[in-house]
């Protein structure tokens, strides 16, 4: 004897609990009430004016649809310099995060380790790159070295929080292979951990990367070298066609870089 099941049946949705439901309710009701509160310290009722256009805004406007390359070349070489910031910053900020980022893993080391570290990289990740670029500005002068060093001090942050991540995901299967033909701790993480996790990491830093070509820009106008400080220099002389020209080049050299680590990416992983 065969039996039909009714294929148009269709099975009840899932009910959640009492409990869950009220949860729900305080969680997006709390964000109603913060999003209404916010609502006058932010000045969201301003909005308006943004459309409304203004002397300012349309010669604004008519400066930035005609970009002034004039001196493209130059900025050009500042672009470079910009990028060549992000590059020394995130190379640094790699070699910081690696064994910070072990030693944050909570499968690699005991906790009166872990915790301490993990601290250190949730203040490290506290402060905003404007204010250490200042710092280092203040110690090191203006120069490019300002911007590499603030990039590496947060992106090493940034970084080591997502290597220990990383690592806390892997699989124990390769650790204790190792492990078991007689292996020290430092050789399980060399042949058993690294080996996993080295394609995450490297997507990691690719993207950071990307990250810092922009933060450098900004960075500069604090001067710490690059791209920005022309950009600062040139919105203080209301030269708006030279902005729109850098603007155009470091969207399109925030393109080209951005194609370039998927590109790499696909091929890791």
């Amino acid at each position: 004897m065969t039996t039909t099941v009714d294929s148009g049946a269709v099975p009840p949705p899932p009910s959640k609990s009492l409990s869950a439901r009220l949860l729900d309710l305080l969680l997006w009701g709390g964000l109603a009430v913060a999003l209404a509160a916010a609502f006058g310290p932010a000045e969201i009722g301003k909005l308006p004016k943004l459309l409304a256009g203004s002397e300012s805004f349309n010669e604004l406007g008519a400066a930035l649809l005609n970009p002034d390359f004039t001196n493209w070349k130059f900025l050009v070489h500042k672009m470079v310099e910009t990028v060549q910031i992000a590059l020394w910053g995130t190379f640094i900020a790699v070699f910081v995060a690696v064994p910070l980022g072990l030693l944050a893993a909570r499968n690699i080391t005991p906790i009166w380790i872990q915790q301490p570290i993990r601290r250190v990289l949730d203040l490290i990740r506290a402060v905003p790159d404007l204010v250490i670029g200042l710092i280092f500005v203040i110690i090191v002068g203006l120069s490019p070295l300002a911007g590499v060093l603030a990039l590496a001090f947060n992106t090493g942050g940034v970084l080591a929080k997502l290597f220990s991540e990383a690592v806390e995901s892997i699989d124990k299967g390769p650790v204790e292979g190792v492990r078991a033909t007689g292996a020290v701790p430092l050789q399980e993480i060399v042949w058993g951990v690294i080996p996993q996790v080295a394609p995450l990491w490297t997507s990691f830093a690719l993207y950071r990367f990307e990250s810092n070509a922009r933060a450098a820009t900004v960075l500069g106008l604090i001067g710490a070298g690059g791209i920005g400080q022309t950009l600062i220099e040139s919105f203080n002389s209301f030269d708006y066609r030279t902005v729109s020209a850098i603007a155009i080049v470091v969207v399109i050299t925030v393109s080209l870089i951005d194609l370039l680590s998927q590109a790499i990416r696909k091929r890791l992983l």
